[in-house]
């Protein structure tokens, strides 16, 4: 009789066990990847760039792509759409005003607030992430996740004017890794102010590599200009700064990170 009560009761616990665990794990958020959560399309820079030093767009060019200034907006949705959405591959999509408040809905969000449960999300049916659904549906989308101009007013941006020294740097770089490390994103403002041959912002998903010595971080960034694959940003310990990829719209080395949309006002 006892043996089996205690068989009984560990059954039990085993399942209340199992339970807990399943919970814990449906709201545990997944990794962040690449070739899911991000937009298919890119934001456009406003002016070309050649090493690094800008120039005026032709009219015929500006206007056959032009989504541009958005980079701070992509930036913030894609952390967004990863905390407070959830897809539905199998059901039918919604059509183009249902679609466009839902996205909506998502970005009304606070970015800086805690994902989510997947059963209080806001539900996409039709796809099955948010590269897909960018794809297919990209002028919704587009229209839906707000205007590029107001990053202009941030008032956060002003810190590029006096917190510009290796300490805040420094500061920025352990804020990052902790970021990180509670599996948390990490929207970054990148400057070189007073100079301007970059004024961007990406979002910082993950530590690609560390290195004790030299003491170099590596991480992994999406750029919404680069919807092809993603860029990296390093830190230097010995020189107690950022550096960022070069590619055809920046020179190259080194940059400024403010982080953006981490609480309010920021």
């Amino acid at each position: 009789m006892l043996g089996t009560w205690g068989k009984s009761a560990g059954a039990s616990w085993l399942a209340v066990f199992a339970a807990v665990a399943f919970v814990r794990a449906d709201l545990a958020p997944s990794e962040f990847r690449f070739d899911r959560d991000t937009f298919a399309f890119a934001n456009q820079t406003v002016f070309e760039y050649h090493q690094g030093h800008a120039s005026l767009r032709k009219s015929s060019a500006t206007k056959k792509d032009a989504y541009n200034r958005h980079c701070f907006v992509m930036s913030r949705t894609a952390a967004q759409f990863k905390k407070f959405a959830r897809f539905e591959p199998r059901s039918a999509p919604l059509e183009d005003a249902s679609l466009a408040a839902r996205v909506r809905d998502v970005t009304r969000q606070p970015a800086w607030s805690q994902p989510l449960p997947e059963n209080q999300r806001i539900v996409f049916p039709g796809y099955k992430d948010l590269k897909e659904m960018s794809k297919a549906r990209r002028e919704v989308v587009q229209l839906s996740i707000g205007h590029g101009w107001p990053s202009y007013f941030r008032i956060s941006n002003a810190r590029m004017m006096f917190q510009e020294g290796a300490g805040y740097q420094q500061k920025t770089h352990a804020h990052l890794n902790a970021a990180l490390a509670r599996g948390e994103l990490f929207v970054a403002f990148l400057t070189t102010y007073p100079r301007f041959s970059i004024n961007h912002s990406v979002l910082v998903y993950k530590l690609k590599s560390s290195s004790p010595n030299p003491g170099i971080d590596r991480y992994l960034v999406y750029d919404p200009n680069h919807p092809e694959s993603p860029r990296e940003l390093t830190w230097s310990a010995h020189d107690r700064a950022f550096s960022y990829q070069k590619d055809w719209d920046f020179v190259g080395g080194f940059v400024r990170i403010y982080q953006v949309y981490g609480k309010p006002l920021q």
